[in-house]
């Protein structure tokens, strides 16, 4: 397979957006016969550089060449025609009509006044009975698992001739069953000659499939790797960037600790009296599964794990937003049910989630407004702040976090990354919560206000407050967690303390090893 010519090759890519360089100058080859898997973490560039060869995005330089030919695709419905099919993690069918209408939809199965439904219905089951799948092609949709509906989303992409199949992260969102299926799927795509392209952040499934795997890291090529020839430890180290650090205390202790929260570390953390918050057997089908946790006052619980491990689903299962499906929620050792953010603010639970921009501030509104959203909540239509109470807390927390801003009035929108995310945390600590969930409360902003609003996070851990802390950079979590959960492909592997481990021992979790 490694002497063959390649099907696909991009030479030279380099995208840039607004003063962000996404690619540059990217190489990347497709062998016929092989499952290719790209893997980085987030900003490394995979997103770009599959809607670049998709024809989403038009590259700034470089060549793309199919079987030899250079092309320059100019939307999906030209890839689509050169060859080039996708199927993404949210299934983009009809889930309204039939499955042979999905898998022929737009194709040769009509004439001038009529669908030639038989036709159809025999090609759409011999597309799928080609992927070891038979079912009723006349039932809606909608009626199938998410795993089928992949599947009939590839039988769609073959449909057209494929010669290259781009599989973006479509696993995500299935059970292990579920994924079993369509890993089955791709091995016998592959047996047939074609070209995978696969992005994945699960490391089991990586090395379970792929044939060779292309790192990329803040927009540029790392390197390009067969499967057998890197270790988990090695493709980890590759994506983080540096060699892991080497043994060093956790939180409290003065080795670790960031300049300019010396004086916060010195005090001793509040004595834990029992978790605050205890999970065990938390699954939900195509998210996490098994998982058990404690969250104890005046501790903060790190969660540390690649994208995709399963942090931020957690997250969502403890906050109400997604429903668990199996075990149990404890707060302060009595069963609690939590189906909804509501629920979760009432038992004294805040959580500033990873995507700030869409999940969290509200751009149109004031500082003000963003800042009185959850306390709003929690009191209920009918006990309304007056507008002084709200001006009162508002000059609060704008002094009180440092909040660079003229008025409380002006749009949160304008505020920097920084102002924004002590905007958010304003807006908790107002519902007076004895919980924080803080989901990556760091990404994209500087490192003054990174150091400051941690302070502020940890100086209320010191007072009492239980604390789950997230963030894919293991070196902060080390930093500002007392225990480290470890997540990997969606399950936590191990826990430990923070001031027993270091960067080095962490990876070697996510990758799989021994410690």
């Amino acid at each position: 397979m490694m002497q063959a010519d390649p099907v696909l090759e991009m030479r030279g890519i380099s995208k840039r957006f607004s003063g962000v360089q996404a690619l540059q100058g990217v190489d990347f080859r497709l062998l016929p016969g092989e499952v290719h898997t790209v893997m980085g973490q987030n900003g490394a560039g995979k997103s770009t550089l599959i809607k670049i060869l998709t024809g989403v995005h038009r590259p700034d330089s470089g060549r793309i060449l199919l079987q030899g030919q250079d092309i320059k695709p100019r939307s999906p419905l030209e890839a689509r025609k050169l060859g080039i099919s996708t199927v993404y993690q949210e299934v983009n069918l009809c889930p309204n009509l039939s499955v042979a209408e999905n898998i022929c939809l737009g194709q040769d199965a009509s004439e001038t006044f009529a669908i030639r439904w038989k036709q159809m219905h025999q090609k759409a089951e011999a597309l799928l009975a080609d992927l070891n799948l038979q079912l009723d092609v006349t039932a809606p949709l909608s009626s199938y698992s998410i795993a089928v509906q992949q599947v009939c989303a590839i039988a769609r992409a073959l449909s057209t001739r494929a010669k290259i199949l781009i599989l973006d992260e479509p696993t995500s969102s299935l059970a292990e069953d579920e994924v079993k299926m369509l890993l089955s799927v791709m091995r016998k795509l592959r047996a047939q000659g074609m070209a995978i392209l696969f992005v994945t952040h699960f490391l089991e499934q990586v090395f379970e499939i792929s044939d060779r795997i292309t790192v990329l890291r803040n927009g540029e090529l790392v390197g390009e790797y067969p499967v057998q020839e890197v270790s988990r430890i090695e493709l980890v180290t590759r994506m983080v960037g540096r060699e892991v650090a080497g043994p060093g205390p956790g939180r409290g202790k003065s080795a670790r600790v960031p300049a300019g929260t010396q004086a916060l570390a010195d005090e001793a953390p509040a004595p834990a009296e029992g978790p605050f918050l205890s999970a065990e057997g938390l699954g939900r089908r195509g998210s996490v599964q098994d998982v058990g946790l404690e969250v104890r006052r005046g501790k903060a619980l790190g969660m540390g794990g690649l994208l995709g491990s399963g942090r931020t689903e957690i997250a969502r299962l403890l906050f109400g937003i997604d429903r668990a499906e199996k075990g149990s929620i404890k707060i302060e050792g009595r069963a609690a049910r939590i189906s909804s953010p509501l629920e979760a603010i009432q038992h004294g639970i805040g959580f500033c989630p990873e995507d700030r921009k869409h999940e969290g501030i509200v751009g149109e509104l004031s500082i003000r407004e963003n800042i009185m959203l959850a306390l709003q909540a929690k009191r209920g239509i009918f006990r309304t702040l007056s507008r002084k109470r709200q001006d009162e807390l508002a000059a609060g927390y704008i002094e009180a976090l440092g909040i660079k801003t003229p008025s409380a009035e002006k749009p949160i929108s304008q505020l920097s990354g920084g102002n924004q995310q002590k905007v958010l945390l304003a807006r908790w600590l107002a519902t007076e919560p004895r919980m924080l969930i803080l989901d990556e409360p760091t990404r994209g902003i500087d490192v003054a206000a990174k150091h400051e609003i941690m302070g502020k996070v940890m100086e209320l851990c010191d007072k009492g407050m239980a604390i789950l802390f997230i963030s894919s950079e293991i070196e902060e979590v080390l930093c500002y967690s007392d225990r480290i959960a470890v997540m990997r492909d969606r399950r936590k592997v191990s826990e430990i303390k923070s001031g027993e481990a270091d960067e080095s021992m962490v990876f070697k979790i996510i990758a799989g090893g021994e410690v």
